[in-house]
């Protein structure tokens, strides 16, 4: 058979045949990767690079390699976090002639971790609970999406830094599926999965010297199912409310937008004596401060760093002239002045942070620290201190220090 590249964007197929399919990944020559942290994966995986594009390849049989190509592809229309398949590559052969494994290849997800790496410096249980809280996030939004992961573990998860918690991207969908709707039996041995394999990882961690002394690797195993039973009830319980209380289900929308999931539609029943409503959200995906960043601003950030950023929009909003309380001038229109916030505050603010000491920070990260740094400082001196001031003594303490935290290493 040939070598055949299938591809998700008509360019990628000419900068991919660059690269050596004739030989086994793990013999590839180092001029072709590209040295970041690697989690364990049951098949080899090498970072490599493709034209501006640094990518992840992953090696395995022809049908699972096509199968999870379009699993990926199907998460990533319907707006679920996981990597980014680029392309599958099958038909290869070694110089003699032998058959190799077809490759799978995904797009790396600038500024994420997994899990080990995460590991080498012992984590304090603190940052361990918010690790549980975004991969609860994530095992939530999958489910609400009709996905059954089969295998559902640190090791199949990268973790990104957003503001201040964590973000979970799925990494392996090969023994996932997906389906209109997941049956509470489907639910729950995903979830059960998930509590056998993050207690074994944390066992493991244990074994090797790893993991805070006061960490309990079966309890935390088994947190992971408390916190995604929790989210879970509060995103699907039905809700009774007095006749007329209709804010009470105002607060609940609010309670729902503040965990990050938006109420597409609503399901409203009044009782026959009129003393009762019932109110049922249909949940169905997560992102209601990105998308309203994404709209107001164009800035693609993740979700807490995107509540954050709006906040500190909203209170720059409010102290415009032209910012009219009914809105009906044209200037404060929240498009335009929005514009304007990024414009003259977000873009300057970032930009004198120098690229060279920012290490894998992305821009709204870099804010949302500057924004908690101008918190820290102002209380201090209890008044507001200014941006520009706030830079040059995040560059000078904090900075130093963060990247020395955030650094990535080869594996």
């Amino acid at each position: 058979m040939a070598l055949q590249i299938s591809a998700t964007n008509p360019e990628h197929p000419a900068l991919l045949l660059e690269l050596p399919w004739h030989l086994p990944l793990q013999e590839w020559p180092e001029r072709y990767l590209v040295p970041l942290p690697r989690g364990i994966s049951r098949h080899v995986v090498r970072y490599a690079r493709a034209g501006d594009e640094v990518i992840a390849v992953k090696e395995l049989a022809r049908r699972p390699a096509l199968r999870e190509y379009e699993l990926l592809r199907d998460l990533d229309r319907i707006g679920i976090p996981a990597v980014d398949p680029l392309a599958v590559v099958t038909g290869r052969a070694g110089n003699g002639g032998e058959p190799l494994e077809s490759v799978l290849v995904t797009r790396h997800l600038g500024g994420s971790m997994p899990y080990r790496s995460m590991f080498e410096t012992t984590l304090r249980p603190a940052t361990m609970h918010r690790l549980m809280d975004a991969l609860a996030v994530l095992l939530v939004r999958l489910h609400l999406a009709g996905f059954a992961w089969g295998d559902c573990s640190l090791s199949n998860t990268l973790f990104r830094r957003d503001a201040g918690a964590y973000a979970a991207y799925l990494v392996d969908a090969e023994t996932g599926e997906l389906h209109p709707e997941l049956s509470p039996g489907q639910r729950a041995y995903d979830l059960d999965l998930a509590r056998v394999n993050i207690s074994g990882e944390l066992l493991d961690l244990e074994a090797s010297g790893a993991l805070h002394p006061s960490v309990d690797p079966i309890e935390f195993g088994t947190e992971i199912c408390a916190r995604y039973e929790g989210l879970w009830r509060e995103l699907t319980r039905t809700s009774v409310y007095p006749a007329g209380k209709y804010h009470y289900i105002e607060r609940r929308i609010r309670r729902l937008n503040d965990l990050g999931f938006d109420v597409a539609e609503m399901q409203i029943e009044h009782a026959s004596n009129g003393d009762t409503v019932t109110f049922v959200p249909k949940v169905v995906d997560a992102g209601h401060h990105q998308r309203q960043l994404l709209r107001l601003t164009g800035l693609d950030a993740e979700e807490n760093q995107a509540r954050r950023l709006l906040n500190d929009l909203e209170s720059w909003m409010a102290t415009q002239e032209d910012h009219a309380p009914d809105g009906a001038l044209p200037g404060a229109r929240p498009e335009v002045l929005a514009h304007r916030w990024v414009r003259e505050v977000f873009r300057p603010t970032v930009r004198a942070v120098p690229p060279g000491l920012r290490g894998a920070m992305d821009q709204a990260e870099i804010y949302h620290e500057l924004l908690e740094h101008r918190w820290y400082l102002s209380e201090r001196a209890q008044h507001d201190i200014g941006l520009d001031t706030v830079v040059e003594d995040y560059i000078r303490n904090i900075l130093p220090e963060a990247r020395e935290t955030l650094r990535p290493t080869a594996e």
